[in-house]
């Protein structure tokens, strides 16, 4: 993480905050004035009541993104799907390794309240580990698994964990507690890079992120042993929370602020007992805040490559897609060859990813995807708005919706004409790219 940070630090891409915060609801508040005013990661250097600082928003840059998984001269969904298949086509055996034992020495032993209680929003149940990446084996298989998860903190000895019912990590606990077993796992905060995207990964049941973080770094991933549960875990991590899952044991956590923008209620969910808590003396501590950029921006990314693999494999002229300013909105850019081949695209994305694609909207190759004025300029000036748009109801959409609210879809093709595009030509200023305002201003 400290190399991370270093790195963000060099090249402008880091605000510091040396003032004294409180981590109930300030440290969220400056945060989220940072996010506003640019794309900046934030390192809090007092958070009073840890002597752990705190970094937030690394991961909150479409381009930090892209340079964070070597895309290059490719969009990240092109990229992102070479990573994929390589980890598809990888081994755990071939990529991991074990750590020099010197390792274990760099670690303090602690406590749950040695690290920053931080309370993001005005209704939050308590203090939340938000960034937590979870490491579990397949009960069967022993095939490792990292996925989010946000953990409230209840005490130094109990977290309480909403498991989503399609994640992995989900039947894994099911399988566990169906042998009246608790599952093991190791919560693990201040990731480096590599093993965060990784975590971000839509993986088969039986593939392994970790190979997807060793292709991620160009490397292998070092693994050091736990001291009170039976678990490698990456050496690069700098905090580790040790734990079990205990089986048939659900209680009350929540409300907290999800990434939809409102509050998910008070539910019973699954029980997480701490046996053990280590980390480096110099150690950051990554909070996120949820629904920030931070937490959209690499969810947006990883579904529109899953977007663009299914469609590009339908159809020609996929050139590039985009899942913002929400994940529920894919924007899908094409090199037009054919009458209706907006309307291609649209049928293709729709059966791409059943939950998330509420709103897809096609443009011609011109449109800047990841800029929602120029894409509804394209909508707005380049055709009608009645016969270009059409609402499919009743369409089943988020998986947690049980009041459907996310039934039923927009579609929009914001295509020119086909046959008429001389018409369409944007209009340019001779010389504008070339211009550097400085020189010109006072």
């Amino acid at each position: 993480m400290r190399h991370f940070i270093d790195d963000l630090q060099k090249r402008g891409e880091l605000a510091v905050v040396r003032r004294p915060v409180d981590p109930r609801h300030q440290l969220a508040a400056v945060t989220k004035a940072v996010q506003k005013a640019g794309e900046q990661a934030v390192l809090f250097e007092n958070v009073e009541g840890s002597s752990l600082p705190v970094v937030s928003n690394l991961f909150g840059s479409h381009e930090r993104l892209r340079r964070l998984i070597g895309a290059g001269d490719k969009t990240f969904c092109q990229r992102w799907i070479e990573l994929t298949d390589a980890c598809l086509a990888g081994r755990d055996a071939d990529v991991l390794e074990a750590a020099p034992a010197s390792v274990a020495t760099e670690f303090r032993d602690g406590t749950l309240s040695d690290l920053p209680a931080i309370t993001y929003h005005e209704r939050d149940a308590g203090p939340y580990f938000t960034s937590a990446i979870f490491l579990a084996r397949e009960p069967d298989s022993g095939v490792p698994n990292l996925s989010f998860h946000r953990s409230m903190h209840v005490s130094d000895s109990e977290l309480r964990v909403r498991l989503g019912g399609t994640h992995d990590l989900a039947r894994y606990q099911a399988k566990a507690e169906a042998r009246g077993e608790a599952l093991e796992a190791a919560l693990l905060l201040s990731c480096p890079p590599e093993l965060f995207m990784a975590a971000c990964a839509s993986l088969p049941y039986e593939a392994s992120e970790l190979v997807m973080a060793a292709q991620i770094t160009g490397g292998k991933i070092a693994m050091r042993p736990c001291k009170t549960i039976d678990l490698d875990v990456p050496a690069s991590v700098d905090i580790v929370v040790e734990g079990r899952f205990l089986p048939n044991v659900k209680r009350p956590e929540g409300p907290f602020g999800e990434f939809m923008g409102n509050y998910v209620g008070v539910g019973d969910n699954h029980v997480f007992e701490v046996t053990h808590v280590s980390y480096r003396p110099d150690a950051v501590f990554h909070g996120l805040l949820c629904g920030s950029p931070e937490d959209l921006r690499p969810l947006e990314a990883v579904t529109a490559a899953r977007v663009y693999r299914h469609v590009s494999s339908q159809m020609p002229g996929i050139l590039d897609v985009c899942c913002r300013p929400n994940v529920m909105i894919s924007i899908i850019k094409i090199r037009k060859t054919y009458e209706g081949q907006g309307k291609h695209a649209i049928l293709a994305a729709l059966g791409s990813h059943l939950d998330y694609n509420k709103v897809v909207i096609v443009v011609d190759e011109d449109v800047d995807i990841y800029d929602l004025d120029d894409v509804m300029w394209a909508y707005m000036t380049r055709g009608r708005a009645d016969t270009r748009a059409m609402i499919l109801e009743d369409i089943p959409g988020f998986y947690r919706d049980p009041h459907k609210d996310h039934w039923g879809r927009l579609c929009i093709d914001a295509t020119m004409p086909f046959g008429r595009e001389a018409e369409f030509t944007r209009k340019r200023v001779p010389g504008e790219s070339d211009i550097v305002l400085a020189e010109w201003l006072a």
